[in-house]
């Protein structure tokens, strides 16, 4: 199934000058199970659907410390070294510990060991995005931000970008450092995050929604691809391109393990 309807905005420039295209690919479910945790059990079929997006045009891949924890970024690592043009986002802030136990620490320590952890699993220089993943209770924003940006002034780190966060946290954020992208959870069914869409389209911030599609992050399965919208569009199809539609700075991330169902995120 295609989408016939023209597309008038298929990029955003990150930060400014990262330009990348707006149909990206989350690398959270090429994890093992359950719950994200371990590496992905077929590896080889992993490494095939991530060198297939690329195929298909998608140079935007978003990982996490968490997922796996770590053995997400290797995947993506192993699986795109060599290919030009690609941007990867990671996160750190959270280390997964067990299937059921994560740790949030964004203390700077832990984040400097996160980006150069993160910089080997990648297998590059310098990472395109570094998101905090979730603001530590433990940590101020700003402390956590300004050991992101040091790295950042060290040439580790291109942009920065916050996950899970409130427009206040945002705020502190950008008190320490440019802020190039906000990712929280926001999809046709969830739409809470509209007054920080608004606000990072005016700022020309990049606005990531992760759970695109309504999947839960912790389980298989998602509630709007399972629908049929029409002859011309199925239901992950009609939520993702809606998402698009909805504003010029979105970029979103769907996740997926299957090639079939990655061609038909893309033809939206």
């Amino acid at each position: 199934m295609t989408i016939e309807t023209p597309f008038t905005n298929p990029t955003f420039a990150i930060g400014g000058d990262l330009t990348v295209n707006r149909m990206g690919y989350g690398a959270m479910r090429l994890t093992g199970q359950p719950a994200n945790f371990g590496p992905y059990p077929d590896w080889e079929q992993g490494k095939a659907l991530l060198q297939r997006a690329a195929e298909l045009g998608v140079n935007f891949f978003d990982s996490a410390r968490a997922y796996g924890p770590q053995w997400n970024e290797k995947l993506l690592g192993e699986a795109l070294e060599g290919y030009s043009d690609i941007v990867f986002a990671t996160k750190g802030g959270i280390d997964k510990l067990s299937p059921t136990q994560m740790v949030k620490d964004g203390s700077p320590a832990v984040l400097v060991q996160q980006i150069d952890d993160a910089l080997a699993n990648l297998r590059v220089e310098q990472i395109g995005l570094f998101q905090l993943h979730w603001v530590d209770p433990n940590t101020p924003i700003e402390v956590s931000i300004e050991a992101i940006a040091k790295a950042q002034a060290a040439g580790k780190v291109r942009h920065i970008g916050v996950s899970n966060v409130t427009i206040e946290q945002l705020r502190k954020a950008q008190s320490v450092a440019k802020i190039a992208s906000v990712q929280n959870r926001y999809n046709i069914l969830e739409r809470d995050q509209d007054e920080m869409i608004d606000l990072t389209a005016k700022e020309g911030i990049a606005f990531i929604p992760y759970g695109p599609l309504g999947a839960h992050p912790m389980r298989r399965g998602s509630p709007l691809a399972a629908q049929q919208v029409n002859d011309m569009r199925t239901g992950a199809q009609h939520a993702l391109r809606s998402l698009l539609d909805r504003s010029p700075n979105i970029v979103v991330i769907p996740g997926t393990t299957s090639i079939k169902h990655l061609e038909e995120n893309i033809a939206a």
